[in-house]
């Protein structure tokens, strides 16, 4: 049997995987060492114990802050503050004071010294495990001590997290975009079929 053409054009290897989180990292021990940095390679890589990843490049302002600690907040990012996280992106920590020049407010953390910014609307406080050197960037692994998510995602009624009340944002290939409508729950493709009457 021949094999049918793609119509799909071969690149190079690189970062294809799309889309990304978008998280602003917040990091320091002390308040003169408080800094922000926006990542998106980030991720959930074990469900129990919960952990997940970080990944920065050693040159970053923030790496020698984790790496000292041992200690970081992935702070999730909603449609408002895209334009915070993107210039907490671009901007250093070596030359700017991010929490004061955005007007973010650090609040203290319940099992770490590293701060939550408090307008994000999910915290997850993290405590490295392992650092991998990767090549441009080194792998924070980490475990998630506590996760803090404000009032207004859980439904009043039933107390059920509705998360995609927060609005979150998804980085493509270079740009921002925020999350569409739902599509259908987990395992939903599986799920018996009832006669509506």
């Amino acid at each position: 049997m021949a094999m049918k053409k793609t119509g799909k054009r071969t690149m190079r290897g690189g970062n294809m995987l799309n889309p990304a989180p978008v998280v602003m990292v917040s990091c320091g021990s002390t308040l003169d060492e408080y800094n922000i940095i926006t990542i998106a390679w980030t991720g959930t890589i074990c469900s129990d114990p919960p952990m997940c990843y970080i990944s920065v490049r050693p040159e970053r302002h923030s790496y020698k802050l984790i790496k000292e600690s041992g200690e970081f907040v992935i702070n999730l990012v909603n449609k408002d503050l895209t334009p915070i996280a993107d210039w907490c992106g671009v901007r250093s920590g070596k030359k700017y004071n991010k929490f004061f020049e955005t007007g973010l407010t650090p609040v203290r953390a319940t099992k770490i010294s590293a701060p939550m910014i408090d307008e994000c609307p999910v915290n997850l406080e993290c405590k490295v495990t392992q650092v991998i050197p990767l090549g441009s960037h080194d792998m924070f692994l980490a475990e998630i001590v506590a996760v803090h998510v404000k009032d207004n995602l859980f439904n009043f009624k039933t107390d059920a997290l509705e998360l995609q009340r927060a609005n979150l944002v998804t980085y493509s290939h270079g740009h921002y975009y925020d999350l569409g409508k739902i599509l259908g729950k987990f395992g939903f493709s599986v799920e018996k079929k009832t006669d509506k009457k």
